[in-house]
């Protein structure tokens, strides 16, 4: 008997039959021609792949593998119908049945590639609705923080939204991101929910930059969103701030003018600036002038420079800013007066000549000179700022004052009458020393041989206070007189000029 038995006749149905079954990557094409190994390979190769491929998740089978797998097919297709082609099959005896069976058997592959698709399509839509929760909870965790510690935060969870609707516009989680973008948009905002106009201001600003990222189609109305809940939080943040005295108030204002200059808000600016400017002016006329004061000249330079930054409003702040100007140089004098009745002598004296100096034509001009005069006087004799000066004159009292200086003096007086004059240098006068001062009899003013520059006033009776000082020599230790004058008197008062180590006084 031969070893074998005897290879048929070529069939190629037979050898399509075999490679057809065997591309249903069960072997069955080895196993109608009994070849038990590649069967057992084929077998295998498609649990192997299996193993591999289950259970199904949004990155799918492995690249290499999937290759490896198909070109294992075509392998075990072409061998089994080079095998096929001269072996009879076990069973079914007629090579067309085999051939159909191969056809119909073909489904397997292709029903569980079909199956693994969907089954890999559903894990990516799962995975992609657990990135949309985690950045629904990165939202949600962000909110119970400061906007300035969260933004990153916020950042990231936009970019996921916006790459669900960019990259996955089919998917399930991003038909759900119209909502989701909504919930983010109250979330960032919430400051403004709560009437926080101040702390609203960034993250409304923040919202108003999400369009350039995210398709608008997908924001609809909330696109405009944050504009009239911006200028609002601009508007009342600018107007604390106003009202407390700060200065953020220009910044937030001049946001508002340049960024929404045609809104309500913007219009509610120059009136509420108005409103500042009339209660600091009336505050001048109550307990605490100078404050007022300072807070109108503030409140000028404010207004500048914000009317420099609002086209729209300009005219109408700079009227405000002028007034508030004018309303500051005119409260200096009560500024003044109330420095005066504190005893700050120095303090009101400037402010008295600086009220003089802004205020050429008001009707105080006259007494906030007295007022500085009787200042100066009594930072030398405090005893004369007891009183506050008057703008009365004259007197029936003479008194002269002579310069025995060679310093032209300027001669300072207040009391029942206030006033100042200049009195010329002594030509021929000199300083006197010290020690001169100290001998029993000397006197100045007494040489009969020098014709001293003098200048002789009228004052009532009552005590006056006299300081001279040197016209030009400002660290000179000023002279200072205090005379009780009567009726019935006449008064002399003499100004000179001791040294002592070389020094003037």
């Amino acid at each position: 008997m031969p070893a074998a038995p005897p290879p048929a006749p070529p069939d190629a149905l037979r050898a399509a039959a075999v490679a057809l079954l065997n591309l249903s990557g069960l072997g069955l094409g080895y196993l109608l021609v009994r070849r038990w190994l590649p069967m057992a390979a084929c077998l295998a190769a498609t649990v192997v792949l299996l193993l591999v491929a289950l259970p199904a998740d949004a990155d799918g089978v492995p690249g290499a593998a999937l290759v490896l797998y198909l070109v294992f097919l075509l392998l075990a297709a072409l061998h089994g119908a080079f095998v096929g082609l001269r072996t009879r099959l076990v069973w079914p005896g007629r090579q067309p049945i085999a051939l159909v069976l191969g056809l119909v058997l073909l489904a397997v592959p292709v029903g569980g590639a079909l199956w693994y698709d969907s089954a890999r399509q559903e894990a990516v839509e799962r995975a992609l609705l657990d990135r949309l929760d985690t950045a629904d909870q990165q939202v949600t965790a962000a909110g119970k923080e400061g906007f300035a510690a969260a933004k990153s935060e916020y950042q990231d969870a936009l970019a996921v939204y916006r790459d669900l609707v960019v990259h996955h516009s089919g998917s399930r989680a991003a038909a759900q991101v119209p909502d989701r973008l909504k919930t983010y948009y109250t979330t960032v905002g919430a400051a403004f929910s709560h009437n926080d106009y101040c702390t609203a201001v960034e993250p409304l600003k923040y919202l108003r930059t999400v369009p350039d990222s995210m398709p608008k189609d997908q924001l609809g109305s909330l696109a405009d969103w944050p504009d009239d809940r911006l200028a609002t939080s601009l508007y009342e943040c600018g107007a604390g701030a106003l009202t407390d005295g700060g200065t953020d108030w220009v910044t937030q204002f001049g946001d508002l003018l340049g960024t929404f200059p045609e809104s309500d808000q913007a219009d509610k600016v120059v009136p509420a600036v108005d409103a500042a400017e009339k209660k600091a002016a009336k505050a001048v006329s109550g307990s605490d002038p100078c404050t007022a004061v300072t807070r109108l000249h503030t409140l000028n330079t404010q207004i500048i420079q914000l009317s420099n930054d609002a086209s729209g409003q300009s005219d109408g702040l700079t009227k405000v800013a002028a007034r508030a100007d004018s309303s500051g140089d005119a409260g200096e004098y009560e500024c003044g007066v109330k420095q005066y009745k504190d005893g700050d002598f120095e303090q009101a004296q400037e402010t008295m000549q600086k009220f003089v100096t802004d205020n050429p034509h008001h009707r105080n001009r006259d007494r906030a000179r007295k007022i500085a005069i009787g200042a100066e006087v009594a930072q030398t004799l405090p005893a004369a700022g007891k009183k506050l000066p008057t703008t009365a004159g004259g007197g029936g009292i003479s008194v002269t004052v002579k310069n025995d200086s060679p310093d032209d003096i300027t001669v300072l007086y207040t009391g029942p009458v206030t006033g100042s004059f200049t009195l010329k240098a002594c030509g021929s006068c000199k300083a006197y020393s010290f020690a001169s001062s100290l001998i029993s009899g000397w006197e100045p003013c007494s040489d009969s041989g020098k014709n001293y520059p003098q200048r002789t006033i009228s004052l009532p009776p009552g005590t006056t206070y006299f300081v001279h000082k040197p016209k030009n020599d400002s660290t000179a230790t000023p002279g200072s007189d205090t005379a009780k004058l009567r009726y019935g008197y006449i008064y002399t008062e003499c100004a000179y000029t001791t040294q002592s180590l070389g020094s003037s006084y």
